[in-house]
């Protein structure tokens, strides 16, 4: 399913980039070895290598993966995943409840879209990937009728944890979600353990979440398994700053 197309605009070599949603086995697993070769094999993950040269898990089956496909050499070339509430309902539990206590969550579970695995070829990291798929969650969520856009965003341990804790304790009090949307980590992630002199370098992902006017709901959680430690943010579409909305589509439109 084609969704857009447009120009690329940072290389004259590229021609144009496409975005879609997968639709067959062979797309899905273009998208599983471009999450490997940037989460994996990229960051030195030793133990998750395998000889197939994926990136997959239980939750992929139910998932819709968007596309980014350079039109040119037809090659994958950005990707994220979204769990929609009927897929969540079918296999009984978001990604992030691996990582968090969402009961607090179960008013609004019918109208939670889950985004993940975001994941963009290094060659391609323009802005111009990134805003196509923004654009594919918003068309995605129009089309299920969500209004909440959930997910983890990570930030590396590379360097023992400071730099995550730095960003948690910089965090202004709108940063924070109201208490009613908040989530208990299963594994919390030692902040107080932490050096308190290390300057906060935001990673792009959690800072367009943030700049669009996602919140984050309580303190990070520890993925060992992808050396990281995760936030759990939630988008309310009536948070999306107007800037966003208006160039994703979804500001409202007069009666």
């Amino acid at each position: 399913m084609r969704l857009l197309t447009i120009p690329a605009d940072a290389n004259p070599s590229f021609s144009k980039l496409s975005l879609s949603l997968a639709s067959t086995a062979k797309e899905v697993k273009e998208v599983q070895r471009l999450r490997y070769k940037v989460f994996i094999e990229s960051m030195g993950l030793s133990t998750l290598t395998n000889p197939e040269g994926l990136d997959k898990d239980e939750f992929d089956e139910h998932c819709d993966h968007l596309i980014v496909r350079d039109t040119k050499s037809l090659k994958v070339v950005g990707t994220y995943r979204i769990l929609g509430p009927n897929a969540a309902r079918h296999i009984g539990r978001y990604y992030s409840e691996t990582e968090f206590d969402l009961s607090r969550l179960e008013n609004i579970r019918g109208s939670i879209a889950e985004a993940g695995r975001a994941c963009i070829h290094p060659d391609y990291r323009s802005g111009a990937v990134i805003m196509l798929l923004w654009a594919g969650l918003a068309a995605y969520m129009q089309r299920e009728r969500c209004t909440y856009l959930i997910g983890c965003a990570s930030i590396s341990l590379s360097d023992g944890g400071h730099n995550a804790a730095a960003i948690y304790r910089n965090f202004k009090e709108n940063d924070f979600s109201p208490l009613e949307y908040r989530v208990k980590p299963h594994l919390p992630f030692p902040i107080e353990e932490m050096d308190t002199g290390t300057e906060a370098r935001i990673p792009p992902l959690l800072r367009g979440y943030l700049r669009a006017g996602a919140w984050v709901c309580g303190e990070p959680a520890w993925d060992p398994d992808f050396h990281s430690a995760d936030l759990f943010v939630m988008l309310p579409l009536a948070n999306l700053d107007n800037r966003y909305a208006k160039h994703y589509g979804t500001e409202e439109k007069p009666q």
